[in-house]
């Protein structure tokens, strides 16, 4: 049946006019047309209104461009008054203004960044670890345990001249980490671990580890249907957490079992945290590995925001054993110089301003310089890493550049991504003929192996250490 038409006739008994028309319907006809009229004629003005709109704010956002662009920033060159009193005079004094990098808040567009394709083998059954993989270079390097001081210190009391003795590829021990009072002295330094704990980390192969401090963040597990049973059953995965977060986690339903493991998270707990800052006690697992777990061989550092989605043999593989490295690491996925990096870490306030300034002044006077994308000789494709995903092996130079890295960051700020370049050249400028075999990807690779998150919280930026 077809549907019902509706009509504006009124019923057989209204008075027809000699045409044979009802008048009740012409007169609905008239003032429907002239309804239909009134509409056109104001959607019309709505219309031109809204054009005009249009029109008013393209050439309000030209005029406010061309005052930024055009009328603004020559002025602002031609003044030195004040561009001096614009900038702030740490600004001056490291020559962040010559940069040409800065922009106003807000003016970038954000781009989508997109993984890429990753040709990992089929299987963890074809690949092999090569016999002559580990034929890098060769040193004994060993560990300060205890220091005679007052107040002992996690990073131990490195001296400037220590600290530069320490980035040579030689025999010798340095700092890094887990630095105790001597007898007679406070023994405690923090992070420690259930000896319980650490009997298990020491039967570690190969680890993949994260961290949670301070509840701030969930936790992700490794996507279990992409690890395969060897890995399962010979990889170690190990989550480091405080007592709150452990607490926190279990109100969100993940209670380890009777073995601390949560899925395949082996969950330990540490207990006197080394550092106030939270994001500094990160470090520890994230460039420590090599002391956390001793007798590994390989290790995969994974960010809590981060969710594991590809078996660790595999990568490892594809990393390390396929291009012969022992250190991997992506680049940036926006910023590759330091100098953007400074000024992005102040702009977002990511930590104290004044000691950023000072630990990049620290490494301009030491030789930093620029990264130039156009030099075919640079050593580095970016001199800024994506730090939340690290592939490794425990070789000498590696296990020296991450206890170098980590120095850097407990003598100076959190933020890891401003002294990675500055460690990586001044290790290989005094060391010529050993070099550290760094293979530095590109970062849609990371995002392809990897399910990225939101941290759960974004603490306020922590203040230096009086």
């Amino acid at each position: 049946m077809l549907p019902e038409r509706r009509s504006t006739v009124v019923s057989s008994s209204s008075y027809l006019n000699p045409s044979g028309h009802n008048d009740n319907s012409f007169l609905l006809l008239r003032r429907g047309k002239k309804f239909g009229r009134i509409v056109k004629l104001k959607l019309s003005h709505l219309f031109l209104f809204f054009v005009s709109l249009f029109f008013f704010s393209c050439m309000f956002s030209g005029h406010k461009l061309l005052f930024h662009g055009s009328e603004f920033l020559p002025h602002f060159e031609q003044n030195p008054y004040m561009k001096s009193h614009m900038l702030v005079s740490s600004e001056i004094d490291i020559g962040l203004n010559d940069s040409n990098i800065e922009r106003p808040p807000g003016s970038k567009k954000r781009t989508k960044h997109l993984p890429c394709e990753v040709p990992l083998a089929e299987s963890v059954d074809r690949i092999l670890d090569p016999q002559d993989y580990l034929n890098f270079t060769r040193f004994s390097l060993g560990f300060v345990e205890t220091e005679r001081y007052d107040k002992p210190r996690f990073g131990g009391h490195q001296t400037l001249k220590e600290r530069e003795r320490s980035y040579s590829a030689i025999n010798q021990t340095i700092h890094c980490g887990f630095v105790k009072g001597a007898n007679g002295f406070h023994q405690g330094t923090g992070f420690d671990l259930s000896e319980k704990d650490r009997a298990y980390m020491k039967n570690c192969v190969v680890s993949v580890s994260s961290c949670i401090f301070g509840s701030s963040d969930f936790l992700r597990r490794p996507a279990t249907k992409k690890i395969s049973e060897f890995s399962k059953r010979n990889v170690c995965f190990v989550m480091f957490v405080d007592e709150q977060t452990l607490s926190k986690l279990a109100s969100e339903g993940h209670v380890p079992d009777k073995q601390g493991f949560v899925g395949l998270w082996k969950t330990v707990v540490v207990s006197n945290l080394p550092y106030t800052d939270m994001r500094k006690t990160g470090k520890v697992p994230k460039f420590l590995s090599h002391r956390l777990f001793p007798s590994s061989r390989y290790s995969i550092w994974l960010d809590s925001k981060m969710r594991l989605t590809t078996d660790p043999m595999l990568i490892i593989d594809f990393f390390l054993w396929r291009t012969k490295s022992e250190f991997a690491i992506s680049n940036h996925y926006d910023r590759h110089c330091v100098w953007d990096e400074v000024l992005q870490n102040k702009r977002l306030n990511k930590y104290n301003h004044s000691a950023i300034d000072e630990q990049f002044m620290f490494y301009r006077s030491d030789g930093l310089k620029k990264f130039d994308p156009s030099d075919p000789n640079s050593p580095l494709p970016s001199y800024v890493p994506e730090g939340s995903f690290i592939v490794r092996a425990h070789t000498p130079m590696s296990n020296l550049f991450t206890c170098l890295w980590f120095n850097e960051v407990d003598r100076f700020t959190s933020r890891d991504q401003l002294s990675f370049a500055y460690t990586y050249l001044k290790l290989q400028r005094l060391n010529p003929d050993r070099p550290l075999r760094l293979n530095m990807f590109k970062d849609c690779e990371r995002r392809a192996l990897t399910k990225l998150f939101h941290h759960r919280v974004d603490s306020s930026p922590p203040s230096p250490p009086a």
